[in-house]
């Protein structure tokens, strides 16, 4: 618990995104060229405090969900290559990473401690094996734009959270190819990892991730539906009782967390016509509000936590959760 209100108030203070476990996927130790694809696990994967689901079949030797990978192959095409990330490494050229299959619907990565975490962002990528399917075409897909380079062809990740078992109406959109723009210079199929910052879509205990793409046919999507995700942020949540007695701050919210309007004191006095600068977990500004009769609206935030400082006397700040 130290550990966790150290790290909130490095944050509340500086904004910068130390508040933040990194899932790097280097715990299982594999060396380059190698992966693990469920055959000897118990369903699913784990580091630190992130559960990656895995489905193993013994019989047909195949696998779904996610696999861990250091495969570095960027050039052979097709299904024998379905572990490798096109960048030929993982984020920021790290060893490993984790593969997702995406064979019924939706992959989830869940939150083992979701009480006290919640994912806020991840790179991503394509794997080999769907990026030269995409752009040279294989015996199932389509070569991405057609004959003429003109078709609206794209690839598609679409996020939304979990919280107590109900998804999410928000979601984020990555599109790992995307051949709709006008002007074909501007066509794409991701080769380089990308990060996705999901913290402003609230708190959650788990994620779903689904393709889409716009090449189909008799049975679903015929595009490989393989991505890559490495360097998992995983940001903490702190309680009331954390927040009132661990963080040596002059401003006070009442109720906290909240779900709606909060009473704001400074040096135990009410505050009126007063803005308030509030920031995400990655220190980016998201909203200035005033304080009208000591009270400040939240009701309009997503579900999260917000540091938040004074615009006058910069140096006060305070930790809320808006649920």
């Amino acid at each position: 618990m130290t550990y966790k209100i150290t790290l909130i108030l490095c944050l509340a203070l500086s904004f910068q995104t130390t508040a933040q476990d990194t899932i790097d996927f280097e715990s299982f130790k594999l060396l380059p060229g190698k992966f693990l694809n469920g055959s000897d696990a118990p369903g699913f994967f784990e580091e630190a405090n992130l559960v990656l689901p895995n489905a193993y079949n013994k019989d047909w030797m195949a696998w779904s969900g996610w696999s861990i990978s250091s495969m570095q192959d960027t050039i052979t095409a097709g299904f024998t290559n379905e572990y490798s990330a096109i960048s030929g490494a993982g984020a920021d050229r790290s060893i490993s990473y984790a593969v997702a299959y995406v064979a019924t619907g939706e992959n989830l990565l869940k939150v083992n401690d979701s009480e006290n975490r919640f994912i806020s962002g991840f790179y991503v990528n394509n794997t080999t094996y769907a990026y030269l399917s995409m752009k040279n075409g294989d015996a199932f897909a389509k070569k991405f734009g057609g004959v003429t380079g003109n078709d609206p062809d794209f690839f598609k990740l679409t996020i939304k959270a979990y919280r107590g078992g109900v998804l999410s109406e928000n979601q984020v959109d990555v599109m790992l190819a995307d051949y709709r723009n006008a002007d074909n210079g501007q066509d794409f199929i991701l080769k380089e990892w990308k990060y996705v910052d999901i913290s402003s879509r609230g708190l959650n205990d788990s994620l779903s991730l689904k393709l889409t793409s716009s090449d189909n046919g008799a049975f679903g999507m015929n595009t490989p539906a393989y991505f890559c995700i490495d360097k998992v942020a995983m940001g903490f949540t702190v309680r009331n009782e954390d927040i009132t007695s661990n963080l040596p701050t002059k401003m006070t919210f009442s109720p906290n967390p909240t779900n709606g309007e909060v009473q704001i004191k400074i040096n135990d006095q009410i505050i009126t016509d007063q803005t308030l600068l509030i920031y995400n977990q990655n220190g980016t500004l998201v909203a200035q509000k005033k304080a009208i009769n000591g009270l400040v609206d939240f009701s309009n935030l997503s579900d999260n936590v917000y540091f938040v400082k004074d615009e006058i006397n910069t140096n006060q700040s305070a930790v809320i959760i808006k649920m």
